[in-house]
């Protein structure tokens, strides 16, 4: 399909609005407090959403009250951008609802679309809104603020603003001199698995596709990655790269391989750079990436460098 030319961010300038919400788990306004005052040391003005403090169960109000806070947040022309308060589970429960009542929206050229900020669950609206030719920020939630070192706050910093974003990090695995640009696009692991055979997983070919992913037994890392492989989903990458792979779990008798030897082995067939180690996911160096940019890699025989 070729190169897919992403329409531009509307970056962030100060004054800008800030909408946090929940579209999964729910959040507390107090919990809130060291994002707010982040937003405001930036320049920028901070709106809670009408989902904050709402609990249905584990999540942040019914589907119903999650998507209405969503789209009265995407519509609202003085909102800039919308930080997705937390994970776990339950944004796939509102997606094809914000996705019709939006569809509008997208064909309108000049609509300025918000800034889509978040991690992990919110994988579900990443991708989808790439499907639509945007780019969004894959970055710490702001229930995490408190427990970032000042390097992981920078890089939203310059995320939101639109400043250059580079990462270096050790080329621990040998891999070759090379160089190689592409859009960037991807997300939580099991989350992507879950999209497969949707409308709104993005074609992966010709693209960088980072992965990610928490707290899942090995033998479902390697299930994953083989719905993956036998879609199609793997083929014709420029790079693959994978972030943290945090917490993974056993059992009793040892699956036998990490999760890097998992994935090692299962594009062992493929022809791009595998680059295990990139700083973001659920680790604490959760480096922001903004999907559906250009990302350039730069991998010299000691140090990789990530820029976009």
């Amino acid at each position: 399909m070729g190169i897919v030319r992403y329409k531009p961010a509307q970056y962030l300038k100060k004054g800008a609005c800030v909408h946090i919400l929940c579209t999964a788990r729910f959040a507390m306004q107090e919990q809130l407090t060291p994002a707010v005052h982040l937003l405001q040391s930036w320049g920028f003005t901070v709106k809670l959403g009408s989902t904050i403090d709402k609990i249905n169960h584990q999540l942040g109000g019914t589907a119903q009250e999650r998507v209405a806070d969503f789209i009265a947040a995407y519509t609202d022309p003085t909102v800039h951008a919308i930080w997705v308060a937390r994970g776990g589970y339950g944004t796939v429960q509102i997606i094809d609802e914000v996705l019709a009542r939006l569809e509008t929206v997208f064909k309108h050229t000049a609509f300025k679309h918000p800034l889509l900020i978040g991690y992990s669950d919110i994988t579900v609206v990443h991708t989808a809104f790439q499907k639509h030719g945007l780019q969004t920020i894959h970055t710490l939630m702001p229930l995490e603020v408190g427990a970032k070192p000042n390097a992981v706050l920078h890089s939203l910093h310059s995320a939101l603003s639109g400043n250059k974003l580079e990462v270096v990090f050790k080329n621990t695995q040998q891999l070759g001199k090379q160089e190689l640009s592409a859009p960037v696009l991807g997300g939580n692991l099991s989350v992507l698995y879950s999209l497969l055979g949707s409308q709104t997983l993005p074609d992966f070919k010709d693209h960088i596709i980072f992965i990610e992913d928490i707290d899942e037994y090995l033998y479902h890392i390697e299930r994953m990655l083989y719905a993956l492989k036998r879609a199609g989903r793997l083929a014709g990458l420029k790079a693959l790269l994978v972030g943290g792979m945090t917490a993974m779990r056993d059992h009793e008798i040892p699956f036998g391989k990490t999760a890097q030897e998992i994935i090692t082995n299962l594009t062992a067939s493929y022809d791009y750079p595998v680059i295990f180690n990139f700083p973001a996911g659920h680790v604490e160096n959760n480096h922001s990436i903004i999907l559906g940019k250009e990302m350039h890699i730069n991998i010299e025989t000691t140090t990789i460098t990530c820029t976009q």
